[in-house]
């Protein structure tokens, strides 16, 4: 049996997916589109991914989220925000690939993750 250790699915950074997010109270889930944010090297070594979270809500957009200009080629259904939210998820909690940001999108997530983590190249 081949392990499943650090097996990614096939993802890859700037992949959209859809994610089971269990409730609190564990009385059921539901599915929400992340942004995968590691690097392929990070997701085919660990069983994590890190991701941001994405919203349909665009009337209110707060430090580090970023108004995506290509949702649709995202494979999202309405216009969204890749969101500040950093979370770290078990890759098992992917549902499934929806698309992929655009560069263009991509590079302005990257800039608004270094100024609000502080990281200087």
């Amino acid at each position: 049996m081949q392990s499943t250790i650090g097996y990614n699915g096939g993802y890859s950074r700037g992949d959209v997916v859809l994610v089971n997010f269990v409730f609190s109270e564990e009385t059921g889930s539901k599915r929400r589109p992340v942004l995968l944010l590691s690097s392929d090297q990070y997701m085919h070594g660990r069983q994590e991914v890190v991701v941001s979270a994405i919203t349909s809500n665009t009337r209110r957009i707060l430090v580090g989220d970023h108004l995506m200009v290509d949702w649709e080629e995202a494979g999202l259904l309405f216009p969204s925000v890749a969101t500040g939210i950093l979370r770290t998820i078990k890759q098992s909690m992917i549902d499934r690939k929806m698309g992929a940001v655009s560069q263009q999108d991509l590079t302005a997530i990257e800039s608004n993750l270094s100024r609000i983590l502080e990281l200087n190249a």
